[in-house]
């Protein structure tokens, strides 16, 4: 008798690169490096250090090897992803802790190593921002190099794939997933991980489809099964039915000529139906991402992180260095604007190897981070205002201060500001002087008392994240209550609505640069409530301009105002659902 057919089995799991893959899998299990623990006599420490500066260069070797690799395969801008693995690599601290370790301890250096590297992974794994918090896999994959050059094991590896597979994993390094050969990978499926993680940044520049955050999928999947990665919609079929097939056929052939649709929107206008124009900007975080701001057609840089000069440093970046960033952003994006805005560190987000400016917090969500840490080291905060004032002479650049909850503290800010200017003054040092000044509205009381604020800024920017879960109560990375975190809360409708009348009867422009604003189905809502302009990932962009070019602002603000008179959160949703499905067809 032939074996019984497997049944069909749909899981959902997070969209992270489009496409749609169907083949076989393989299971790929990672297993963390066995590291054995023992003493180290007296006599021997010279060599065990020997042994560690060995490693550590047979890891540099090796990294870059990958690097020119994938620089040579994929691309340079790709290649860059191991800039940060060579940066550990470099990491004083990290390495000098290591070292003190085991001159205090006297144990072998790859449990002084694993220690050290382990106390690192935890801070960064922590970090309540995605992209920052996704860091922590670039430790932990040197960190395992590393502990396999000491005991002499060989590297794990998936460039040797017998045929076109779909990987599955429970995550993949960021080494590993460079190392896939392209001819073999068809797919990629993680039980963990997130939008930004570099494996996600692999599959999109090998337009590989793939899907994070399937829990448990690698103790549901074995090796050979077949299945379906739908990168569009976040889901994996595995054991697809014919029907099933047929049907994923027909979508993959609609979804390619939507995608057409898309980029050629995206190189159109972003004007609506009825004339109004929109601006559409982009997020970004290191400088390398200016590629895609101008690959995208962004009308500018709405949102510069600047934490990642922070935190991939053990040392406080110098203002010489941070002006290098700034000022390559602003050059290469002019003659559109870059709002720059101030170090968001602190509290959830500790600089590696300075324990003393970060202490332990009990809520760090609610503690000493952003613009108060800034206040508290004004030191700090004067060599990156200086930093941004001497890019404003190569571009259109703008400030923005993060976590502000109060005039207070904006007019605290200024001053130091203020202060800067006239140091360059002094110095003959150019500067754009008539810089425009602005604040995130990300904590309740900010949106509360927005008539005050704008008396002191340019522009606001929202950053719905922190203010969703701020004015909900809810910390949008616990597992166990994220299903609370809804974006279309009357109350989160009702703040933005507030928010966007005291500052335009003040003439203050208004733009969104949270998550809300690169998703298709709620752009509407925000244009119709008065948001002046959308900031988002590049990513997102096109399918953003497409519906603002498929829509009326005069509907978009009718639906606003059918919004802000209802009471359910779901059914505010299904209203602006339904408005972005009877403008954008996939047919």
């Amino acid at each position: 008798m032939p074996p019984p057919a497997k049944t069909e089995l749909t899981v959902q799991g997070i969209a992270a690169s489009q496409g749609i893959a169907y083949g076989q899998i393989f299971v790929y299990i990672q297993s963390d490096v066995e590291v054995p623990s023992y003493q180290v006599e007296p006599e021997k420490r010279i060599d065990e250090v020997a042994r560690f500066d060995r490693a550590l260069l047979a890891t540099r070797q090796q990294i870059s090897k990958i690097k020119n690799e994938v620089e040579k395969n994929i691309g340079p801008e790709e290649a860059l992803i191991f800039d940060a693995h060579l940066m550990v690599l470099e990491d004083q601290a990290l390495i000098g802790e290591t070292i003190r370790e085991f001159e205090n301890s006297g144990r072998n250096i790859e449990t002084c190593f694993n220690q050290v590297s382990a106390r690192y992974i935890k801070a960064f794994s922590e970090i309540d921002d995605e992209y920052l918090r996704e860091r922590s896999g670039d430790i932990r994959d040197v960190a395992q190099r590393v502990l396999q050059n000491l005991l002499g094991q060989a590297e794990n590896s998936l460039s040797r794939l017998a045929d076109k597979r779909i990987v599955v994993a429970n995550d993949i390094s960021p080494s590993d997933s460079a190392s896939i050969d392209r001819s073999a990978a068809i797919g990629l499926v993680t039980d963990s991980g997130s939008k930004t993680s570099h494996a996600v940044i692999v599959a999109r520049s090998m337009k590989v489809p793939a899907v994070v955050g399937v829990r448990n999928l690698t103790k549901r999947a074995k090796n050979g099964d077949w299945a379906i990665v739908d990168g569009y919609d976040g889901v994996v079929i595995l054991n697809p039915s014919e029907s099933t097939l047929f049907r994923y056929g027909k979508i993959q052939e609609k979804k390619k000529s939507f995608e057409a649709r898309l980029m050629e929107a995206n190189r159109q206008a972003a004007v609506t139906l009825d004339g109004v124009a929109v601006s559409l900007m982009a997020n970004i975080e290191k400088v390398d991402e200016v590629a895609q701001v101008k690959a995208y057609a962004a009308a500018g840089v709405g949102l510069y992180r600047t934490e990642y000069l922070f935190l991939n440093s053990s040392r406080v970046p110098t203002e010489q260095e941070q002006f290098l960033a700034y000022k390559a952003v602003a050059d290469a994006v002019a003659p559109h604007p870059v709002i720059i805005r101030t170090l968001d560190l602190g509290g959830d987000k500790p600089m590696a190897g300075n324990p003393d400016l970060f202490p332990k917090e009990n809520n760090p969500f609610m503690g000493f981070r952003a613009i108060r840490f800034c206040l508290e080291h004004q030191d700090i905060f004067k060599d990156q205002l200086r930093a941004i004032l001497r890019a404003s002479a190569h571009g259109k650049v703008r400030i923005m201060y993060p976590m502000i909850s109060g005039n207070e503290e904006l007019l605290r800010a200024n001053a130091v500001l203020a202060e800067c200017m006239t140091e360059l003054k002094g110095k003959g040092v150019p500067f754009d002087e008539n810089l425009e000044i602005g604040a995130m509205i990300e904590i309740p009381s900010a949106a509360v008392t927005a008539d005050l604020l704008a008396k002191e800024c340019a522009f606001f920017s929202i950053g719905t994240n922190d203010l969703i879960q701020y004015l909900l109560a809810i910390d949008r990375v616990n597992d166990r209550i994220a299903h609370l975190y809804e974006p279309t809360h009357p109350a989160v409708i009702r703040t933005l609505k507030h928010v966007v009348d005291e500052a335009h009867k003040q003439g203050v422009p208004v733009s969104v640069c949270g998550e809300m604003a690169g998703d298709p189905v709620f752009a509407p809502l925000l244009l119709g409530l008065g948001i002046d302009g959308l900031s988002m990932s590049p990513a997102w962009l096109p399918s953003v301009k497409y519906l603002v070019r498929a829509m009326k602002m005069s509907d978009a603000r009718a639906l606003a105002a059918e919004a802000l008179t209802l009471s359910s959160p779901k059914e505010i949703y299904a209203r602006c659902d339904a408005f972005y499905r009877a403008r954008v067809t996939v047919d």
